[in-house]
């Protein structure tokens, strides 16, 4: 299972990548069916990822682990890909909206060739991992990131589309889904954060003991926090809301890997 696994999440990268120039060419050729192709791969190559994820999973209950797999940077990394893929394919699911593929699907592309380069092998679980909170926090924090990579890509559309895409009815669509995906985004981030206090409760004693990971989750938090308080109270929209939206996606690249690879803590990946 973990070898088919393997190479299920290689094709799978492979038809993003097919996605993300169809998306491209849509928008640089300015005709629709390549959008159309675009999403129709885009649809069957997150069918394959979701196998591929949940025949690890089976893979990993085979070698005797049996742990969901959310356990290191690669499994992660192919979650948080899916999790982008899955949240882009519902807004334009829900709006018709394709030109934001431009950029939305080049980011899940990205997120799986980094995948493909981490060490891809099942592992068993170190003890504070085996807890059933370990599904609840990946899955909600994760789900919460693509909201936030998503709202990024619309923000990048939003400043640098041009053309049609500069007509006020287009911008208020826009500006309307980036705060929708920030919303969303932020839900799931807050119950990420409670159920990784739960799970810490559990595993070490505490709710918060301001580890690295921990730390530039709430600054995240409360970025976002602001962003939501400023659109509420003071009207903020359009370009602001846009900048404010990278700025925050920023902090989350810098939660997931800066605190990684820069800074020491329990949240660190170990491959």
């Amino acid at each position: 299972m973990e070898a088919l696994s393997n190479q299920l999440f290689t094709w799978v990268t492979f038809a993003y990548m097919a996605s993300a120039i169809a998306y491209l060419c849509m928008s640089v050729f300015k005709v629709q069916w390549p959008g159309r192709l675009g999403s129709w791969v885009a649809w069957v190559a997150l069918g394959g990822h979701t196998l591929a994820i949940v025949l690890r999973w089976v893979g990993s209950y085979e070698k005797g682990y049996g742990h969901a797999p959310f356990s290191n940077l690669f499994e992660s990394l192919v979650f948080f890909g899916w999790a982008l893929c899955l949240v882009y394919l519902i807004i334009e699911l829900r709006t018709g909206f394709k030109k934001a593929g431009v950029f939305a699907m080049p980011l899940v592309f990205a997120a799986m060739l980094y995948a493909l380069g981490q060490d891809s092998a099942i592992k068993p679980l170190v003890p504070a991992l085996k807890s059933n909170w370990l599904i609840a926090h990946v899955i909600t924090c994760f789900l919460g990131y693509a909201g936030f990579g998503i709202s990024a890509a619309l923000s990048l559309l939003y400043l640098f589309g041009g053309g049609e895409l500069s007509k006020p009815r287009t911008r208020a669509v826009l500006d309307n889904l980036i705060y929708q995906s920030v919303v969303v985004g932020f839900l799931l981030l807050s119950a990420g954060i409670i159920t990784g206090a739960i799970w810490a409760d559990v595993a070490w004693g505490r709710y918060w003991g301001w580890d690295p990971k921990e730390v530039w989750s709430l600054i995240t938090w409360l970025v976002y926090a602001a962003m939501l308080h400023m659109r509420f109270f003071k009207g903020w929209q359009g370009k602001t809301m846009a900048i404010f939206s990278l700025v925050g996606f920023g902090c989350v690249l810098f939660t997931y890997f800066g605190v990684n690879f820069w800074l020491s803590g329990l949240h660190a990946y170990v491959d």
